[in-house]
């Protein structure tokens, strides 16, 4: 029988004041009774907009459908012959602005949780199945991917099933590029990323790590050593800065060092090898998905009052609103319409405050949104030990630097195809953050599974 409440089941989630205090996971998942709920609230549509909204193209009605019927190893075939990485996928997509915010559930009301679901049969798979992985037939044709975030892995494990012969080669200690090192273990446990890493694995797939392209091998060296084809997914990890007075004092960071030293290095842990000084007021400068998890961990680090200082107002933060929800919730105090303009020291030259000015808004700039004017007179410091910046980042420029013929953007994104992922290089592919700039993570495994699809097709003919 069809579910047709206006609403979505809850997610259970950690206690707002419990979950501030650790880094477990905070959202705990649907149980088998409330996931069929939930699925029976699916109308089926025939013109199915969900998959239309979903960037690579998930027959989603299909393994809800399953859900709906309790057959949830069914559900996850399904979810599997379309994405790599459902379990992560079910966690950290902005669903409701992709395949639920094309539900027609939603007009009404609202959508079917289609991330949750997904997540729960992702877990399921993991805790119930004990069929082993079936390696696919190999084709004799070799592949290089460069990087093991979600475009590398996408990329990889697509052509991993088509029988390709595929090694991912990372920088890093570990696998797992941002998924590892940019999103918090309370939003994403790195044993559910190390999951998803090993199911690739055991699908054929090659991990050589401490592998730095454009310093340890060039992509030249790759095609000499028996390579048909390169995909960079090496994403977009150079941090931007405002260069305001005051940048280069202790205790400023970057939000993706501080991130890295906390979900890679793991600094909340005691005796860590690379810690964090402990602060008592921090700002985070920023209002995306990444300034929301810097603060969230600098709360969990102990800290006792932390801002998010953003330069417009609360309608146009670009982060999710589940992000947006839980830090108010964990007590994150949001500090719209301003903007820093200087980092002011201590007498140890560590930070001591962050001088800001009062913004409104305008008309709308070339992005849709209002854009942030200085109101005057509206000086003001807010008193702070630690300041974060989180503002953006860039692709590393070491491959096209050190990559001869590979056309680049003035700011430093590599041109490629939007179809098929193809360079100015032949059989050189790239996509995700390397190519668009830091953006999501589905966003970045359509663009793999793209790849994938046109390497495939260049290689077989």
């Amino acid at each position: 029988m069809a579910n047709m409440s206006l609403t979505k089941n809850p997610m259970p989630a950690q206690e707002p004041e419990i979950r501030c205090k650790n880094f477990l996971e905070v959202a705990l998942g649907y149980s088998e009774e409330t996931a069929i709920d939930e699925a029976k609230r699916c109308l089926s549509c025939k013109n199915k907009p969900c998959v239309a909204g979903c960037p690579v193209g998930i027959d989603i009605p299909g393994f809800i459908e399953k859900v709906a019927d309790g057959e949830f190893e069914e559900a996850y075939e399904i979810l599997s012959a379309s994405t790599c990485l459902p379990a992560v996928c079910g966690r950290v997509c902005p669903q409701e602005s992709q395949c639920e915010g094309k539900c027609v559930r939603g007009i009404k009301g609202e959508s079917v949780a289609i991330g949750r679901l997904e997540r729960f049969v992702a877990d399921y798979h993991s805790a119930h199945s004990k069929e082993e992985t079936k390696k696919p037939q190999p084709n004799g044709h070799r592949v290089a991917v460069i990087g093991s975030g979600p475009a590398g892995l996408s990329c990889a494990g697509t052509l991993a099933k088509k029988g390709y012969a595929v090694t991912i080669f990372e920088a890093f200690h570990v696998a797992g590029g941002v998924l590892v090192y940019g999103i918090p273990e309370f939003r994403l446990p790195k044993a559910i990323v190390q999951r998803e890493i090993d199911e690739l694995i055991r699908l054929g797939v090659k991990v050589e790590t401490n592998m730095v392209i454009g310093k340890v091998l060039s992509i030249d060296e790759l095609f000499e050593d028996g390579f048909e084809a390169v995909f960079i997914g090496s994403g977009a990890g150079l941090p931007r800065f405002m260069n305001i007075p005051g940048e280069n004092l202790k205790g400023v960071y970057s939000a993706n060092e501080f991130l890295t030293r906390i979900n890679l290095m793991k600094a909340y842990k005691e005796n860590a090898t690379t810690p964090i000084k402990e602060n008592h007021k921090v700002a985070v400068v920023g209002g995306g998905n990444v300034a929301m998890d810097a603060a969230r961990c600098a709360k969990r680090l102990g800290a006792e009052e932390v801002y998010i200082v953003y330069r417009r107002g609360e309608e146009e933060l670009p982060a999710r609103l589940e992000e947006i929800h839980h830090a108010k919730e964990e007590g994150i105090i949001f500090k719209l319409l301003t903007n820093p303009i200087e980092i002011l020291p201590d007498e140890n030259n560590f930070v001591g405050g962050i001088k800001c000015v009062e913004m409104e808004l305008g008309e709308p700039d070339e992005s849709g949104r209002r854009r942030p004017q200085v109101k005057a007179d509206s000086e003001f410091t807010i008193d702070v030990d630690c300041v974060i910046m989180s503002i953006g980042t860039s692709p590393n420029p070491l491959i096209k630097s050190t990559t001869e013929g590979l056309e680049t953007e003035s700011w430093g994104g590599i041109i490629a195809d939007e179809a098929t992922g193809l360079t100015s290089r032949k059989r050189v592919y790239a996509g995700g953050d390397a190519v668009t700039g830091a953006a999501t993570v589905i966003l970045a495994m359509g663009a793999g599974k793209s790849a994938a699809e046109a390497i495939d097709k260049d290689i077989m003919g």
